[in-house]
């Protein structure tokens, strides 16, 4: 009986086929990216959402476990929370006014969509600074 590996030609073996050829050109594009970080957001969001609950009910609670709660939002981990919760709120607040602009059937062409797109990056993220210098602001006055 013949030996399957001699009968099989060379370029066929798998150590030469490619096994995803469209991984080797695929170059990541702003709006598949936008769109990808857009889902992401609202699930941080969400993530965010318990994280306000717990906040709410230990305000309502006792001393104690608001004291607790508060002593973790100050804590490095929290603080870092926080802050990817804002900067997420901005992004999905300002890449679903994106969208609102495209229901209506504007900035649909390849540079427009670039430009909004570019510009939701640029506002959100001048909106995440400008809360938490305002919050860091009233803290500190």
């Amino acid at each position: 009986m013949a030996d399957n590996k001699t009968s099989q030609p060379a370029a066929l073996t798998p150590a030469l086929r490619p096994l995803s050829p469209h991984l080797q050109i695929y170059r990541w594009q702003l709006t598949s990216v936008m769109s990808i970080l857009h889902r992401a957001s609202g699930i941080a969001l969400s993530a965010g959402g318990v994280l306000l609950v717990w906040w709410l009910v230990a305000a309502a609670s006792v001393p104690e476990a608001y004291n607790a709660v508060q002593n973790f939002l100050g804590s490095w981990l929290g603080v870092l929370l926080l802050l990817g919760w804002s900067a997420a709120l901005f992004y999905h607040l300002c890449n679903g006014i994106r969208h609102l602009v495209w229901d209506t059937g504007h900035a649909l062409d390849l540079r427009s969509t670039y430009v909004g797109g570019w510009a939701v990056v640029g506002a959100s993220t001048v909106l995440t600074a400008i809360a938490w210098v305002a919050g860091i602001w009233h803290w500190v006055g």
